[in-house]
């Protein structure tokens, strides 16, 4: 065993930076970090928990199936604010009885979100 202790970040290959900011930060809610110079183009996006979002400007289209999940605490409201900006999202539905509501959604590049509420 290794001693892992959580997720410190995902990374993303997005194919227009300018739209993945726009989306990620004014539709999603995430903040710019600061990211080192690393001779290629990125963003480094940070969540509440700080955890981050690493972004890499790329022209791969996405794998199917390969996704992240982010865990909300309303799903509800979520869906509503998410549509509000023209982003389709699925209706949430219950992963197994008990186990939390999810919904997923794209980012401009074709990313799959899972938007996770946990049951409390």
């Amino acid at each position: 065993m290794i001693g892992v202790t959580g997720m410190q970040h995902v990374a993303l290959e997005v194919a227009d930076l300018d739209a993945a900011r726009n989306f990620y930060v004014d539709v999603m809610g995430m903040t710019v970090l600061d990211r080192p110079d690393f001779g290629f183009p990125g963003m480094w996006l940070g969540l509440p928990d700080g955890r981050a979002v690493h972004l890499i400007e790329g022209h791969k289209p996405p794998h199917p199936g390969h996704h992240f999940a982010l865990e909300i605490d309303d799903m509800d409201a979520a869906v509503a604010a998410l549509r509000s900006h023209g982003v389709q999202v699925n209706d949430p539905f219950e992963t197994a009885p008990g186990a939390g509501m999810q919904a997923f959604i794209n980012d401009p590049s074709g990313n799959v979100i899972e938007l996770n509420q946990p049951h409390r």
